[in-house]
């Protein structure tokens, strides 16, 4: 039964007096979205949107994201409204520390919240990826984002939206809250896109309303409800601020509190008591029941028809540890092979194994070498492939495999050159904050991509991606120990995972371990007596095999013990006990020398001191050039790694 207009504007004007007091109480926050897109919101809960606020996790929800994290005040006052356990108390410690009610939504921190926000047009790409997850499990349920301005002008917003018209990926639906204000004013003043135009070349269906005006809005959700051969943009015209006299539809209400004054006059201009804070009538409580009512007799009958499904097909039983290792193909000790080649063969062969496992190259899958051959592409009308085109679009690429590994049970990667890691690195900081098990690879590591260039040689990037919370990256010396990193990947589901593997070949070495690995570094060769004589070579990737050709030499001709440390990941191998770490970088081993390809940052807290301690490492840009001759320029060779060790003895 359709609600009635007076009723609607009742809830939705309750939401902007919660919002415009959240914001008050806690001097901080944005009432202007908040306040703008209240009816949007109110009308898509109260009417369209799918969800048991009693159970955030039933499968065939709709999923919903607000793109612009920073109208978090209408998520909790819709969340407090919905009955999905967030009180009015809470409510009331909005951006104040340990509260659910964050400046931001987060993931696993507030009900119903499917993933972070926060830099704008993340959530629109995100969004993306729920959506195909959905058509990828072939279910009905819908995507809903809620986006503004600001995530229009971000270049991921068009990368994202490119990629979900190629698919005619309906079920998802944009909500464009188009107010034309953003913090320094008009939007007119830096942007004049005719965004309409824009996402019909797309591929996109696009409808207009007034985003205040009840059966306009009610209107547009219907056409998009029926829209089935495409995603759908709404495009809704509001007033920033709706509902407070002196500042709407300027500047000043976007990211700053109303001030006592202007929330009394508030109040007083929407019909409610202006000394009254944080007041709900039991008529719109009521609205909301009645809503969370019918949604959960739906959830009751789809959970229902689950069990019986399971009931008559039970999954087969999840890979063990054991069956992995057996999966592993064996690499011939005699064969140097590069480990971009050798990740290619382990992804094929765990992909049956792991049926979670889904993604794809930016338009680099024939050099980086990550298609899974044995499952088709996903393209328009049809998702039960297993590997993706994303297109040269790494920002909207990895933000998508975020979406689709948030939505449920995926494993999501996207791969790239290493380099450009860095347009992938906001995607991936966001999925560090989720904890969210997305995989990204990244060949070509290391200045050793020659002719190209030093535009195509990554540096500093690896130092840079150990920095980031909560990420585990990994750097095998061989194919082995990609092997072994791809097992501890699939395991990781604590946060996202990051491989990189090399475009040249390497040797297969002896002494690799599953568990040196897994625990981030180990011994992979060692001579002599391990003492504080030793001199201890520390090293990752391709500069192992350096590294242990410079320390056979060092035993061989001039008797000195050695031990050469693989540390494939460094987070993981801080992140062990002290007993382990001193047991494989004994701190009596002072004469150390350290050899990676890429920026020294962060190796200096391995340095004993000033005097036994030397580096390897690239600590400028690289250079154009035969990637041999470039190594012999740059003292990646053994023999200087060996002369290296030598002015320690």
């Amino acid at each position: 039964m359709k609600i009635s207009e007076e009723k609607l504007k009742l809830a939705a004007d309750t939401v902007r007096c919660l919002c415009a007091d959240m914001v008050e109480k806690a001097n901080s926050g944005h009432p202007g979205a908040a306040l703008g897109m209240a009816d949007l919101a109110v009308s898509l809960y109260l009417s369209y949107l799918n969800c048991d606020p009693a159970d955030p996790n039933w499968k065939n929800r709709d999923r919903l994201v607000f793109s612009g994290g920073h109208a978090s005040s209408l998520v909790y006052a819709l969340s407090h409204l919905s009955g999905s356990g967030v009180t009015m108390e809470e409510l009331q410690t909005f951006r104040q520390f340990g509260s659910r009610c964050a400046g931001h939504p987060e993931r696993g921190v507030m009900p119903g919240v499917e993933v972070t926000t926060g830099p704008l047009g993340q959530g629109i790409a995100m969004g993306v990826g729920l959506a195909i997850g959905a058509k990828m499990k072939n279910r009905a349920n819908r995507t809903w984002v809620f986006c503004g301005d600001g995530d229009m002008e971000e270049g991921i917003s068009h990368e994202a939206a490119s990629m979900a018209g190629t698919l005619k990926l309906s079920g998802l639906t944009l909500v464009y809250d188009f107010n034309g204000i953003q913090i320094e004013g008009n939007v007119l003043d830096t942007n004049r896109d005719d965004v309409k135009k824009r996402f019909q070349s797309y591929g996109w269906k696009v409808f207009e309303c007034d985003g205040h005006d009840f059966d306009q809005i009610d209107r547009a959700y219907r056409k998009a409800v029926k829209t089935e051969d495409a995603p759908v943009l709404i495009v809704a015209t509001t007033v920033i601020g709706k509902g407070a006299p002196n500042k709407a539809g300027t500047a000043d209400v976007h990211g700053a509190p109303l001030g006592a004054e202007e929330v009394a006059a508030t109040k007083r201009n929407l019909g409610f008591d202006p000394d009254k804070s944080f007041a709900v009538s039991d008529e719109v409580y009521a609205m909301f029941a009645e809503r969370a009512a019918k949604c959960r007799r739906q959830r009751n009958r789809d959970v229902k028809a689950e069990k019986a499904a399971l009931k008559a097909n039970p999954p087969a039983p999840k890979a063990t540890l054991a069956d992995m290792l057996a999966a592993l193909p064996k690499f011939d000790p005699e064969k140097a092979i590069a480990t971009r080649a050798a990740n290619k063969e382990v992804m094929n062969a765990l992909a049956a194994l792991a049926p979670e496992l889904v993604g794809g190259s930016a338009d680099l899958e024939p050099s980086n070498k990550t298609g899974l051959k044995e499952y088709g592409w996903i393209k328009a009308g049809d998702f039960t492939g297993r590997n993706f085109h994303w297109g040269v679009r790494e920002l909207a690429m990895a933000a998508i495999v975020n979406g689709l590994t948030a939505y449920e049970d995926f494993r999501a990667f996207g791969a790239t050159f290493f380099v450009f890691s860095d347009y992938c690195r906001p995607a991936i900081r966001l999925a560090a904050l989720m904890e969210l098990p997305s995989i990204f690879i990244f060949s070509h590591d290391s200045f050793y991509v020659g002719e190209d260039g030093p535009t195509h040689e990554p540096i500093e990037q690896l130092a840079a991606m150990r920095t980031m919370p909560n990420v585990t990256s990994f750097r095998p010396a061989d194919a082995n120990e990609t092997a072994y990193a791809w097992i501890e990947m699939l395991g990781n589901v604590k946060g996202p995972s990051c491989i990189l593997t090399t475009r040249q070949n390497l040797p297969v070495l002896e002494g690799t371990s599953y568990e040196g690995v897994a625990k981030g570094a180990y011994s992979i060769w060692q001579a002599g007596r391990q003492d504080k004589e030793t001199v201890l070579f520390l090293a990752s990737g391709s500069e192992v095999a350096l590294a242990v050709e410079a320390a056979k030499r060092l035993w061989n001709e001039d008797g000195r013990s050695v031990r050469v440390v693989s540390m494939p990941s460094m987070e993981r191998f801080l992140a062990q006990k002290c007993t382990y770490r001193d047991y494989v970088v004994p701190e009596v081993m002072t004469r150390r020398v350290i050899v990676e390809a890429g920026s020294r940052f962060g190796w200096d807290r391995f340095r004993m001191n000033h005097k036994t301690t030397r580096f390897v490492t690239k600590d400028d840009f690289g250079a154009s050039g035969p990637y041999k001759v470039l190594a012999e320029k740059f003292g990646f060779t053994a023999e200087n790694v060996y002369n290296t060790a030598k002015e320690l003895i």
